[in-house]
């Protein structure tokens, strides 16, 4: 059958550099792409200029004139209209089909009537999911749709776009997803695209294929200039035709070698690690923690054993960041026992990369100002060398975090989190915006590290790749471990995430859901967002000065000597305690009221 849509011959330059030399995307019914390549190889660009957003310089596109074209951008743009419905219905052919629309925005949990500038991240890319599927299109354009979607969300977007009989091309870094939907691969690759008609489960032993057989290819491009210049200098020189040539045969061969574009290096990463921990690193018996009367953990009795690796799974909204804390010391429970083991010192990286301000500069953020050196492994390694571990140009060093690309944001985070000495490794949503050769390493990497691993991601193969156990959310605060990755989950238990969300729900009360739709309104102050980012260092300070009150309190000669003294610090210690337990409910609460606006990323 003739081909919906066809690039032919896209060429393109940014910045001098080509970003698109010549690169082909061919799209027939039935077809379903994986459309790969690094983070800044033009992926996004390509399927830009199949949509018809944008020109190339030079080259074809041919678009059957009555095929329904939709195209999914990494950053939907929903400025302009009213509502969400206004959005979605705007993508509309045929008004008969706002039926289908409705449904959509049912199914993903899209408020019709929800204002566009205040949504977040996840309910902006369910709005925009609902208005390219509600159409019905012949050719899906999807750009890292599965973007601040958790599980249940993944897991439904999946089997829709299984049902559906649009031929598709899809960028994404969601392994399992192109595995399980796509029947051909598009590598774009230094500006150029190679096409494998397989789906992408074949993709990455062909890739190292092609890059061992050009690293063949370029040894014996080597050695034939090794020999010519050999002949240059000691070789024959009385035929002076066959010398001119051979001069001109090596002049070639070194314009080639010098031409060619070789494949971008993978990130070197290593981890630091700090003296071990004690065999047991944190255990809970009984631990409840509770919202406003919402159970968030109950009665949840774990122990994390040094070298576990723990993953943490969850829909939006199950309390995934509010259980890390527990874990991790940081919140103390309702009830029950929570507590570390000893010598237990931990690394994070945070989901949101929102740690540093957009103003601070690269080498600043990895040496923390003031040095050109970063600490790794016990020895100081050059900032710059660092930088280059994780694919950072030497010319980027003053480069405001702000203007760095999501990936880039994501490596350097990785790179902050990996340089610190610790024995146990928090990562929350660590594969946000990292390509797939990169997230190869990481899981190799994380593979090696000796030390303990709490995990929260909505990744199920990076899940299926690094976890030795899961904890699962299964409603009103219920947390049950799973031997095993995601797939382990899913082999005992008989589904995976999505049960959870076909359970009938309590209808909500009318004040539940005035509540629901003010706080879908409305975004955090800016009081609230500080606070929520200084409260848990008022609260560590409150604790340290609690336990020296404790110990005050503790001497048992304390009475007899000065009963006046013992009455002060009784009181000073009954007033800290009601004040540290107002700090760490205002915390709790700013910090659900922050899942409940984000949505997109609550864990």
């Amino acid at each position: 059958m003739p081909p919906q849509l066809q690039l032919r011959d896209i060429r393109l330059t940014l910045g001098g550099a080509p970003l698109l030399d010549g690169a082909e995307l061919t799209i027939s019914p039935g077809d379903r792409i994986a459309l790969v390549g690094r983070n800044g190889s033009g992926k996004s660009t390509l399927l830009r200029i199949a949509a018809g957003e944008r020109l190339g310089e030079d080259g074809v596109r041919f678009a059957q004139p009555s095929a329904r074209l939709r195209y999914l951008p990494q950053e939907p743009d929903l400025s302009g209209y009213a509502t969400t419905k206004d959005f979605v219905f705007a993508g509309l052919d045929d008004p008969d089909e706002a039926y289908r629309a409705r449904a959509l925005m049912g199914d993903l949990g899209v408020d019709p009537e929800g204002d566009p500038s205040t949504l977040s991240g996840g309910e902006a890319r369910r709005a925009a999911i609902a208005r390219v599927l509600a159409a019905d299109p012949d050719i899906l354009l999807l750009d890292e749709p599965t973007n601040h979607l958790d599980l249940l969300a993944i897991e439904w977007l999946e089997k829709e776009l299984s049902q559906m009989r649009a031929a598709f091309a899809l960028i994404s870094h969601d392994k399992r997803l192109l595995a399980d939907l796509t029947r051909a691969t598009v590598w774009l690759d230094r500006g150029v695209t190679r096409r494998l008609d397989q789906g992408f489960a074949a993709f990455e032993a062909w890739r190292d294929q092609k890059l061992e057989e050009e690293e063949i290819e370029r040894h014996k491009l080597d050695r034939k200039i090794v020999a010519e210049e050999h002949w240059m200098r000691y070789g024959v020189t009385a035929r002076r035709k066959r010398n001119v040539r051979r001069v001109a045969e090596l002049a070639g061969l070194r314009s080639a070698k010098r031409e060619a574009r070789r494949a971008l290096g993978l990130a070197s990463m290593s981890l630091q690690d700090s003296k071990a921990s004690g065999a047991l690193v944190m255990e809970a018996e009984g631990a409840s923690k509770s919202f406003d009367g919402r159970p968030i953990v109950a009665n949840l009795s774990l122990r994390v054993m040094r070298g576990d690796r723990l993953g943490i799974i969850g829909p939006n909204g199950a309390g995934k960041t509010t259980l890390i804390n527990l874990l991790t010391g940081q919140l103390e429970p309702d009830s029950g026992m929570m507590r570390l083991g000893s010598q237990v010192v931990m690394a994070t990286l945070d989901q949101r990369r929102a740690t540093l301000a957009p103003t601070t500069t690269l080498v600043d953020a990895l040496t923390g100002g003031g040095s050109d050196y970063v600490d790794v492994n016990g020895e100081k390694k050059h900032v710059i060398g660092y930088m280059k571990d994780f694919l950072f140009a030497p010319e980027q060093a003053r480069t405001p975090i702000g203007k760095l690309s999501g990936g880039e944001r994501g490596r350097l985070m990785l790179a902050r989190a990996l340089a610190i000495a610790s024995n146990v490794l928090v990562l929350d949503e660590p594969t946000n915006d990292l390509d797939i050769e990169t997230l190869d390493l990481l899981q190799e990497l994380l593979s090696e590290y000796p030390g303990t691993i709490l995990l929260v991601s909505h990744d199920r193969d990076f899940l299926d790749r690094v976890a030795t156990s899961v904890l699962v959310a299964d409603g009103d605060g219920r947390w049950i471990e799973y031997a095993g990755g995601y797939s382990d989950m899913v082999a005992q238990r008989g589904y995976g995430l999505s049960r959870l969300a076909a359970a009938p729900e309590a209808k909500p009360t009318k004040a539940k859901a005035d509540v629901a739709r003010a706080t879908a309104k409305r975004k955090m102050s800016f009081n609230e967002k500080h606070a929520l980012q200084t409260l848990p260092k008022k609260i560590e300070a409150m604790t340290a000065e609690l336990t020296a009150l404790e110990s005050a309190l503790a001497e048992g000669q304390l009475h007899a000597r000065d009963a006046q003294t013992l009455r002060r610090a009784s009181e000073a210690y009954a007033a800290k305690r009601e004040e540290l337990e107002k700090a760490e409910e205002q915390w709790l609460k700013l910090e659900m009221l922050r899942e409940e606006i984000e949505g997109a990323d609550p864990a």
